[in-house]
Order: C-alpha cells, then structure tokens, then sequence
C-alpha cells in the first residue's frame, strides 16, 4: 500500500499532541520527520513520537527527499510564508486554521500551490468526521425540512497576554481561532455565502485581540448567529434548526479521538431529549485520523482535495466582513 510521508513544520503543541498522533493512526500515512529551530527540542519530540528524523530548520525539512507533504501548525502570521516554501519545495500542504491573515493572502498561497501542482487544504478537521457528513447527509436529504437557522457557541479562557491567541500580529483572537468554525460550519450547511453580515466585537483593551465575538449572517435561504470567546467558561454547541426538525451536535469541533460521539436528531418536543428524539451514535473516530487519511487518499489516489483550498479563501472573506460590520456598527 502507498503511504504518505509526513513531514511536521514545528513542535506546537497541537502537532505534538493531537496531530501527530492522529496521522500516526492512519493506514496511508507515515510521520517520518519533524522540525524545530531547537534541534534539540525536534529530537526530543521525535523521541518521543517515534519520528525517525529530526531536523533543526524548516527549511532542512522542505530539502528532505523523503517527505511529501507537511502539516504546518505554526502561528496564524506565518501560514502563507511556509505553506508557499513548501509548495515551491515540491510538499504537498495541511495547514492550521485560519489558512492566513487575510483573504488576499490566502489566495496568493492557492495560486502558488496551484502553479506547483500541489494540493493545499485547510485542517479544519470536524469536516470529515463521520459525525458531521451526517448532519450534511440529514440537512440536505430534508430530515429536519427546509433549513431555517444555525446556532453555534465556541469558547474558552485564555487571558495569558504572551500565549499567541492573545497577539493581534499573530492573527490572534476569538474570531481567527475559533469563531472561524462557526462561519466555516454555517458556509457548509447553507452551501454559499452570506448576504449581509451583522457583528459585535469587544476587545482586550491591551492587546487589542477580540475576546468575544458575536454575529448574524444573512444567507439566501436563512440565517446563522453564533459567539465566541476566549475570556468564557470552556464550551462548544451547535444546534441546526429546520421547518420540521433540528439536530442538536453533542461535541461539533474538537470531537474527542476515543470515545464515541453523539447527534441529536428532534422532529418536536422539547430539547435536549424528548421522547421524539433520535439520538444517533458514531463509533470512536479520531478527527485528526480521519483528516490524515482523506488527504492522503486525494494525493495518492488522485481524487479532489476533500476541503478545497478556495474555501479558506471564501471563509476569510466572511471572517474580514465581520470585522468590517463591527467597526461600522
């Protein structure tokens, strides 16, 4: 069987931690190094991780023969930099979300990525889980009727001023980090873009971040509010409400990897669980696995990329309108 080989763009602790060890359980895939400008620190995770090499520069990384993709999980500023080495390098990409600071730079990484013949796709890993292609499956096949609304809440506390999701030239703030599910996850279920956009922004008056966020986006067809916030008890909710029913998602972003998850499928009554509730169970699935996998299928086997690159693209325009209607507001 093909594999994948696996290069990792930094020790942060999302790779080390839930990342790697996801696209260590996929069958088509093989983590085979891993960089740091600590050398040190790269052998030590490497240890760890049981990564065969280490490599002390990025750009060491990028000249391995060996390697032919990488997942960038770097600060949000140095996306477009690295993702646009690794396409001239010949390196397939996953890179963390939000794919940029901006929906120009975003798309100047898909034209590059294009140009080298490299796929490139955004790692918003909720997407693939078995979990969320069914809410996809019941909105779309009617189950709930016609889709009237998306809810969704995100948050957590962080006020640490040197943590960089509490730097605004890192592209930090509750919006980059995480409210970019929430208009990711509306995109999806609406299948286009926004028509008017409302917003409130409230900021650290130090640092200038958002801290908590909330918005109205007006789609064609219904609308979809969600908030977010980094200085709030840690949460996340998503409720989809149609003419004839809603799905309630027990755990919609960070899905966890052992254990399995749960849908909510109502056609009245009262929430959480009603007597005309349909609770649908999904065997264990780690998200990052799953994530792995589907883009190693598209590189080796030669189907579409499973998230498209022009959709970070599309999802940034909507993260800048909201910013944009705030400060009109």
């Amino acid at each position: 069987m093909n594999k994948l080989r696996w290069g990792i763009l930094s020790t942060a602790h999302i790779a080390r931690e839930k990342v790697i060890p996801g696209i260590q359980k996929a069958d088509r895939c093989d983590v085979v190094a891993i960089a740091s400008r600590d050398t040190d620190q790269a052998r030590r995770v490497a240890d760890q991780l049981g990564i065969p090499k280490a490599h002390g520069s990025y750009e060491a990384l990028l000249a391995d023969p060996e390697i032919d993709a990488v997942y960038i999980p770097l600060p949000n500023h140095l996306h477009a930099e690295w993702t646009i080495a690794a396409a001239r390098a010949g390196k397939h990409v996953l890179c963390e979300k939000p794919l940029a600071m901006s929906a120009a730079e975003a798309e100047g990484m898909v034209d590059v990525c294009r140009a080298e013949g490299i796929r490139l796709m955004e790692a918003f890993m909720y997407r693939l889980h078995p979990s969320w292609i069914a809410v996809r499956e019941l909105v779309a096949s009617g189950r709930i009727g016609r889709l009237l609304a998306v809810q969704s809440w995100f948050s957590y506390f962080n006020d640490d001023a040197a943590n960089i999701r509490n730097i605004r030239a890192y592209g930090g703030g509750a919006l980059m980090d995480i409210g970019c599910y929430s208009v990711n996850l509306s995109r999806m279920l609406f299948g286009g873009e926004p028509v008017r956009v409302e917003a409130s922004v409230t900021r650290d008056p130090t640092s200038g971040v958002d801290v908590l966020t909330s918005g109205l986006l007006e789609f064609d067809d219904g609308v979809a509010t969600f908030a977010c916030s980094t200085r709030a008890e840690p949460d996340q909710r998503v409720h989809v409400y149609g003419t004839e029913g809603r799905i309630s998602v027990g755990i919609p972003f960070n899905i966890p990897p052992d254990r399995p998850t749960q849908v909510f499928v109502t056609a009245g009554g009262d929430p959480p669980v009603a007597p005309d509730t349909e609770v649908l169970t999904f065997e264990t699935a780690d998200p990052y696995a799953v994530e792995a996998q589907r883009f190693a299928e598209a590189v080796l086997d030669g189907g579409p990329t499973p998230i498209p690159p022009e959709d970070a693209v599309a999802n940034l325009r909507v993260i800048e309108r909201i910013f944009q209607a705030a400060e009109r507001d």
